[in-house]
């Protein structure tokens, strides 16, 4: 068992060098597996061969029967604050972490199944996922992939028909998921009283993935306190960054808990998310979040209020209250260094000037107060100087949009630029094609009957989400007039 496996190299870093942040324990296989999809783009970059991922032992491994040669099979703990408010200790209470698959360059990637059946950590929970949330994930990432925005990845999906129990009776689904690493703002607070833990957790992040913050310039060692300060500074930049990319995408994640927060900047744990179809700045894409912590138009701030939840871990390492908060302090202006160059870019302009910020805050009015549709608005501003009217048309020619569209057009004409050239500098930015909701639910109902087609379908426009393909034209329309937005909650 397991012949095609036998050439990967595997190694278990976080089981050898973490003991006190996993318990060892196996997954709970599911009946009659029968693999739904296999995402080969993903793994011809990690230098798997289509005999391995068709084999039976692929099969096995994903439906939580099989290990990996020489891995070690854990789920990790975390702690975390979940809508501002302290949780206390969760984890992967549906999770479990097979081992380290080095790719052909010698990375190692962790590979991990989620829906995987119950661990010391499920809580309450049944330690299952349902079949609607892992086609969702499993889109999502590829997704987020396509647009160049830091995600994990997901690698294929085992279907099977034991029941589930949620606001239904769904089916159970495990997907296999991959990341350099899969260490959270959370698994920090886990051991956030226990300075020597937290210091070997910091020592294990920055050597593997932050070797500028291990080591100075000469190659020594840096104190626990400088390292934990330029670890703080390298996660505020990756996250700041992370935050205005899903911004200028029309991305929620609906769950900005400070356990579903990647120490990497990687989009991680795709539940309640939600491209924006119809542009609300107040947009709540998660129906559990009453009360709009994690808007659209909140996420910035979310993402600067769990750094610090972060930066308080690092208390018992010498630092004071103020020197970690000194280490968050470039998140602003890196934020909007990043939201500011992303705007640019999808307006078609060669710099930012100061003004751009009130064009920019005017337009994001515009597209609110007439509920425009977030992705096809920004792609339709290409053709604006050749075809203003049918711009104005998608705003009902209103006096907004043509007072706008004037600033604009004289914000352009500022720059002494050949216009085919703004054009293809929009469009490579500005995608065709997103994952909205109703596309994934399509793709769900065909996934339901057994059906991978509409998946595979999805994942074609995704991977290259600026390049309109003849025939897919329905894809890049929004949700129809009347048509109800599907409803997602925590459990999506």
């Amino acid at each position: 068992m397991f012949t095609e496996f036998s050439q990967l190299t595997v190694s278990n870093s976080f089981a050898d060098e973490l003991p006190f942040l996993y318990r060892q324990v196996s997954p709970q296989p599911l009946t009659h597996p029968e693999c739904l999809h296999v995402n080969r783009r993903l793994a011809q970059s990690l230098g798997l061969s289509d005999a391995l991922i068709d084999s039976p032992d692929f099969l096995t491994l994903v439906a939580g029967a099989g290990a990996l040669p020489g891995g070690k099979i854990i789920a990790t703990a975390y702690s975390g604050h979940q809508f501002g408010v302290w949780a206390g200790q969760l984890g992967d209470g549906r999770a479990h972490l097979l081992g380290e698959v080095h790719d052909p360059q010698g990375r190692p990637f962790e590979w991990q199944l989620k829906g995987s059946g119950l661990t010391p950590y499920s809580r309450m929970g049944d330690g299952r996922a349902v079949l609607r949330s892992t086609v969702r994930e499993y889109l999502a990432s590829e997704a987020m992939w396509g647009l160049g925005i830091p995600t994990t990845g997901a690698l294929g999906i085992v279907t099977s028909d034991d029941p589930v129990y949620r606001e239904t009776v769904e089916t159970a689904a495990i997907v296999l998921r991959t990341a350099p690493s899969f260490i959270r703002f959370g698994t920090f607070e886990q051991i956030r009283r226990d300075a020597s833990q937290v210091r070997d957790l910091l020592h294990y992040v920055c050597r593997r993935f932050y070797p500028d913050c291990y080591q100075d310039s000469k190659g020594q060692q840096r104190p626990d306190a400088e390292m934990a300060v330029a670890f703080l500074q390298q996660v505020t930049h990756k996250t700041a960054v992370l935050i205005a990319d899903w911004l200028t995408v029309g991305f929620c994640h609906g769950v900005m808990n400070t356990d579903n927060m990647s120490v990497l900047g990687l989009t991680i744990d795709y539940g309640p998310y939600g491209f924006m179809d119809r542009f609300q700045a107040n947009h709540i894409c998660n129906a559990t979040d009453a009360g709009g912590r994690y808007a659209w138009n909140a996420q910035a701030s979310i993402g600067y209020w769990n750094l610090h939840r972060l930066a308080g871990c690092f208390l018992g390492l010498g630092l004071t209250a103020e020197e970690l908060k000194a280490a968050l302090s470039a998140y602003e202006a890196q934020f909007l260094t990043r939201y500011r160059e992303n705007l640019r870019q999808k307006f078609g302009f060669q710099q930012w000037q100061p003004q751009d910020d009130v064009l920019a805050e005017d337009w994001w009015s515009l597209l609110h107060h007439h509920h425009a549709d977030f992705t096809n608005s920004f792609r339709a501003l290409a053709d604006v100087p050749e075809d203003r009217q049918a711009f104005a048309a998608r705003f009902n020619h209103s006096e907004a949009v043509n007072h706008w569209l004037d600033d604009y057009l004289a914000r352009i004409l500022q720059e002494d630029r050949n216009p085919e050239d703004r054009q293809a500098q929009m469009n490579a930015v500005n995608p065709v094609y997103i994952l909205r909701n109703h596309l994934a639910q399509q793709a769900i109902e065909q996934a339901q009957q057994g059906d991978a087609s509409e998946i595979e379908r999805l994942l074609t426009l995704l991977r290259a989400p600026f390049t309109p393909r003849e025939g897919y034209e329905a894809y890049a329309e929004p949700l129809p007039e009347g048509v109800a937005a599907v409803a997602l909650s925590c459990s999506s």
